[in-house]
């Protein structure tokens, strides 16, 4: 008897093994040694020198500080990916629930009258009705024994689950904080443009003045009023254009921090930050740094064990049942001892035809982890991408800084030059014109390409995961414990 208990033992622990799913390993990737583009700033570990979960700090703004925390505590998608990772953690606590056993109890009671031609099972008696009372105090256990990983491996896809979820909220608060400090500096470089326009209009202003006397004096023909005149108008409509972009990204920001556009105002101030250092470190770590690629890999994990949960169809459900408790005609007598009633039992069940169910099932498991791990390898490239685009536009966008500036210095040079032949009658007001026009388009392209930097900065933050390490998800998890096993 002992030997065969167990060679049933060994081979139940061998067809367990076998049921199992695959084991899991991260899917590979490619990654490169290096950055294509020439990294603007030293490499160092952005795990140490960004600040965790306020990587917007490293702009020094007091301002933009203000905006992200506000941001951080109000913003709706914030919030509801919040709810998603405690609706995936109690999916992953309902699905652990299936590890324990089930117990029920109950009371109830009635009276009942039997017919006195009821069964009676081959005996010969004369029998009459019967009407009595039953009272039952009845409790009921059962439990489903995982020999083959069904539940063990639906746990396994709820953790990885929850902490795709877990990722998922951290790469909703960076596209949040990015969203917002790019939006705040594309606002501060539209002031800065609109300061460009209004001095440009105050100076034609004063060109209008000085040809309208001109022109009063018969020095020079109405061509001239004409043509200044346009220009003023002309920047008059820029101003207006200018306003009306500033206000849409000024509703966008009160947006992103929860708040209605009509109670959101931003003070007008001019654009007069430079680009941070920003640490790249190296591209194998970026892996580790993104929060969406955290999220994809996780779903691979989840799709992986649903591979199991899949096989462990194919062999049998073992279910261990009982019932027990008190029932007697006398309430008087109901929890006396002779009144106790119990059973105890085991079922197996083996699919034996479905109708090709449960292998449709298993090709449509791995059919979804194909897909996830394809979906994976391709976030990993998008971030490959996104950190090369940022750091060759940080490149181009300083040597565009260093010659706009010239360029601008060599208008305003032009400028002077043109009023001085104009007033001495060697040119033209078309030439002055020429001029205004030329110091102004310079003077807003380069406040653009200042702009511009600094939201190519937030960019590189971003693709740079902000600070963010995938070991903040590793403890994430639901595990057996005894005190959810005596939970409701």
């Amino acid at each position: 008897m002992r030997s065969r208990f167990l060679l049933v033992a060994m081979f139940l622990c061998s067809v367990s093994a076998f049921a199992g799913g695959p084991k899991y390993t991260k899917p590979d990737a490619p990654v490169p040694q290096n950055w294509q583009s020439p990294v603007p700033f030293q490499p160092a570990s952005p795990l140490d020198a960004l600040p965790k979960n306020a990587w917007w700090k490293l702009f020094g703004d007091s301002e933009l500080d203000q905006y992200e925390e506000r941001a951080m505590s109000s913003n709706h998608n914030l919030k509801a990916a919040t709810s998603r990772l405690a609706e995936a953690r109690a999916f992953a606590r309902v699905t652990a629930s299936a590890l324990y056993p089930e117990l029920d109890g109950g009371v109830s009671g009635q009276r009942e009258r039997l017919s006195a031609n009821r069964p009676t099972n081959g005996a010969t008696v004369v029998q009459t009705p019967v009407t009595q009372n039953v009272f039952n105090i009845p409790f009921t256990l059962n439990y489903e024994v995982d020999l083959f990983g069904r539940v063990r491996h639906n746990l396994e896809a709820a953790n990885a689950s929850l902490q795709a979820s877990a990722a998922d909220l951290e790469n909703v608060r960076l596209m949040v904080s990015a969203e917002l400090a790019a939006d705040y500096f594309q606002l501060r470089e539209l002031d800065s443009e609109t300061a460009v326009v209004q001095k440009a209009v105050d100076f034609q202003k004063q060109g209008l003045q000085l040809v309208d006397k001109r022109h009063a004096g018969g020095v020079v023909s109405g061509l001239d009023v004409a043509q200044q005149q346009t220009v003023l108008d002309s920047s008059y409509t820029q101003l207006a254009l200018l306003q009306q972009q500033r206000a849409q990204f000024e509703h966008a920001a009160a947006a992103l921090q929860g708040l209605p556009a009509s109670e959101f105002k931003a003070p007008i101030r001019p654009l007069d930050s430079q680009p941070p250092g920003i640490p790249v470190g190296l591209p194998s770590e970026l892996i580790q740094r993104r929060p969406d690629i955290a999220t994809a890999e996780r779903e691979v994990a989840a799709a992986n064990a649903q591979i199991g949960v899949a096989k462990s169809a194919f062999y049998p459900s073992i279910l261990l049942g009982g019932t027990g408790g008190f029932q007697s005609a006398d309430i008087s007598k109901l929890v006396d001892a002779p009144s106790a009633i119990w059973s105890v039992g085991l079922a197996l069940m083996e699919p034996i035809i479905a109708g090709g169910r449960n292998r449709a099932q298993l090709e449509g498991a791995k059919a979804v982890y194909n897909e996830d791990v394809a979906n994976y390898r391709e976030s990993v490239l998008v971030a490959f991408q996104e950190v090369e685009d940022a750091l060759s536009g940080l490149n181009a966008l300083a040597a565009a800084s260093d010659s706009q500036q010239r360029a601008v210095a060599d208008a305003q040079t032009s400028l002077t030059l043109a009023n001085a032949r104009y007033t001495g009658g060697l040119a033209t007001y078309l030439d002055v014109i020429t001029a205004q026009v030329q110091v102004l388009s310079n003077e807003r392209l380069s406040a653009q390409i200042q702009g511009q930097r600094l939201v190519t900065s937030v960019l590189l933050v971003k693709a740079l995961g902000g600070g963010w390490d995938s070991s903040s998800i590793a403890a994430v998890g639901v595990k057996p414990s005894l005190k959810q096993a005596l939970q409701q």
